[in-house]
């Protein structure tokens, strides 16, 4: 008669073996037996460690007949719906983009801006969902997304790592300046900060070098990360010279705070939080000051944010430079 013992310990072996199969069919159907562990560098090979890796690019989107996921496109040559492999298929998308854009687009380029600006070209078929990879959680850097390129092209195009990397043109250049900006802004997204500013900023500040009741904010990204975040947090700490708040008192005893926008002839414009303007009789001001600790822009601003909201805007702001000249 066997002993009890012996069957249970065949049994777990048993239950283990099995546990550890499913497990290894379960990695190799989705990609993930890839070797992520090593350090990635802007080649193909870097790309290929993070697809199946940090990037979780294999989520949503198949190689071929690697992989089992079709949220996403498959980026191989897959069927009679993906008859080229994306490095191919990434030529006649540039064309697309060229037609539609009135710019000379690339290969290099389309696939950049696929994953710079997801919602530029959406696959027909598929929906608008691709995450922002360059921001949490999944927070590629631009050199991650630089492998990751190579990596798409290699799948039957042609690999041109100066394109990708040290000469890129000028519409890879700028995609890349907004996914810096955004990597700047903590992971922020510069096409939702263009929304929170119109929601919250266009009303007194303009991007288009006017004045408004706020400064111009067009060239604020030449003064750092730094400076557009305390402007947001604690906006009397820098005021801008020329949009300091007054505090005026005037002879019958009312007291109203803002902006002086205008100083002549008889005449002082006071310009209030909410936009009013008053208009007062120089003779009728008993007193005029300054105040150092004050600031028209709303206090609780970054109170009515979210987080994703604060880093989105910094991101937006940051791109906002003056235009260099040639040989800047």
């Amino acid at each position: 008669m066997k002993n009890p013992l012996v069957n249970v310990f065949g049994f777990l072996v048993l239950t283990i073996l099995v546990y550890n199969w499913i497990g290894y069919v379960i990695t190799d159907l989705s990609g993930g037996g890839k070797d992520v562990s090593a350090a990635t560098d802007i080649s193909p090979e870097g790309g290929e460690s993070l697809y199946w890796g940090k990037g979780r690019c294999y989520t949503c989107h198949s190689l071929g007949g690697q992989g089992s996921a079709v949220r996403g496109p498959n980026h191989g040559q897959f069927g009679e719906k993906f008859p080229l492999p994306m490095g191919s298929r990434a030529v006649e998308r540039a064309a697309e983009r060229t037609e539609k854009t009135g710019q000379t687009f690339s290969a290099v380029d389309y696939i950049i801006e696929s994953m710079a600006e997801p919602g530029a070209y959406v696959v027909k078929g598929y929906k608008n969902e691709m995450a922002v990879v360059y921001a949490p959680p999944i927070s590629l850097n631009l050199n991650e997304i630089k492998a990751i390129v190579s990596y798409m092209m290699v799948q039957g195009g042609d690999l041109d790592m100066e394109a990708i990397d040290t000469a890129p043109s000028e519409i890879s250049a700028k995609f890349y300046s907004k996914i810096n900006a955004a990597q700047a802004a903590g992971g922020g997204d510069p096409g939702a900060g263009e929304v929170v500013f119109e929601d919250n900023c266009e009303e007194c500040h303009s991007l288009e070098g006017e004045v408004v009741v706020g400064p111009d904010l067009s060239t604020i990204g030449d003064k750092g990360i730094k400076h557009i975040s305390e402007s947001i947090l604690n906006p009397a700490k820098s005021i801008a010279s020329g949009f300091e708040t007054y505090e005026v008192e005037t002879k019958d005893g009312t007291k109203i705070i803002g902006l002086k926008t205008r100083d002549e002839g008889g005449e002082t414009d006071i310009t209030k939080k909410n936009g009013e303007v008053v208009t007062l009789a120089k003779s009728d001001i008993k007193k005029i000051t300054v105040d150092q600790n004050a600031s028209v822009m709303p206090e609780d601003l970054s109170e009515a944010m979210t987080v994703k909201d604060f880093q989105d805007i910094q991101a937006f702001l940051i791109m906002q430079k003056a235009e260099k000249k040639d040989g800047e």
